[in-house]
């Protein structure tokens, strides 16, 4: 029986050190008897998706996101429709879709799952043309996404930190919001798309968020008394942010978004420019991922 081909893609940038790590547990790791394999290294954004388009033609099994979630990203966006497979090894800060499917964020754990080789065919979203596997959005949360980008350090900490620091001085917008044809006017802090459950580091925007049910999940944070942003934190964490009284969510296969002032939104936690109205959409079971 031939042996089906894995292609590893591991970004240069996150270390010598860590890359060797990486490259050692693979060797001990992956199981010779069912997989070959080989390391490919992007050298510039967006090269990941080249890569794993190239090796979907070259007819691989899987490509492996070895990184977070925008590097989940990035190779998901040249596997799409195609036969092969995405897998991770959550290697960023928040590794959102990892802890949402349950992928373990130690390597030799992470690679037992691709060992076992079970796949399954999951819901993609877009934001107007940008690919996006957890959630995607405007407000508060492209603001976050934006400065975490720029920060030299990284991890849960920073990430809180910037949260608290622009908190208490954003200014929420009056938005046009369209959900499946029915036109609201909501002032939000955030209005948020959800394909998975959470932003990462188990921040639960969508709770009842589902990869494979063919809907977005979105939730419209209202303006809320600052002092009670701890509450909404802790109810993202124990997944209850949805009965929040200045939470509404809804369930929708089209949502369109517009703010005569809108440049900036986020998706799975990359800030990204777009135009002053986005419309988000899902594209049902468009990717095959291996799952635990």
């Amino acid at each position: 029986m031939s042996l089906k081909k894995i292609v590893f893609i591991v970004n240069p940038r996150s270390g010598v050190d860590r890359q060797k790590a990486i490259e050692e547990g693979i060797a001990q790791k992956l199981d010779p008897e069912k997989f070959s394999y080989a390391v490919w290294h992007t050298e510039r954004a967006g090269h990941g998706t080249e890569l794993a388009a190239l090796a979907a033609a070259e007819g691989a099994f899987a490509v492996v996101a070895v990184g977070g979630d925008g590097s989940v990203n990035d190779v998901a966006k040249g596997l799409v429709g195609t036969d092969t497979a995405l897998a991770i090894v959550p290697k960023g800060s928040g590794n959102g879709m990892a802890r949402t499917m349950e992928i373990p964020l130690l390597l030799p754990e992470a690679l037992d799952v691709i060992n076992r080789g079970n796949t399954q065919a999951i819901d993609v979203g877009y934001a107007n043309d940008e690919l996006f596997l957890s959630n995607a959005g405007v407000g508060f949360d492209a603001l976050i996404s934006k400065q975490f980008a720029t920060s030299e350090k990284r991890g849960l900490a920073v990430y809180s930190w910037l949260v608290t620091k622009n908190l208490w001085t954003f200014k929420e917008w009056e938005w046009s919001i369209k959900i499946d044809g029915k036109l609201l006017q909501q002032k939000a802090f955030m209005i948020n798309v959800a394909n998975g459950q959470q932003f990462g580091y188990n921040f639960k925007i969508a709770p009842n968020a589902s990869y494979t049910d063919g809907w977005l999940d979105v939730s419209i944070i209202k303006p809320f008394p600052k002092i009670l942003g701890s509450t909404l934190v802790v109810r993202a964490m124990n997944g209850t942010i949805d009965k929040s009284p200045y939470v509404d969510t809804y369930r929708a296969r089209e949502i369109v978004v517009s703010h005569p002032a809108l440049k900036l939104m986020q998706t799975d936690g990359d800030a990204r420019k777009c135009t002053s109205e986005i419309t988000f959409r899902i594209q049902p079971l468009a990717l095959k991922v291996i799952v635990p």
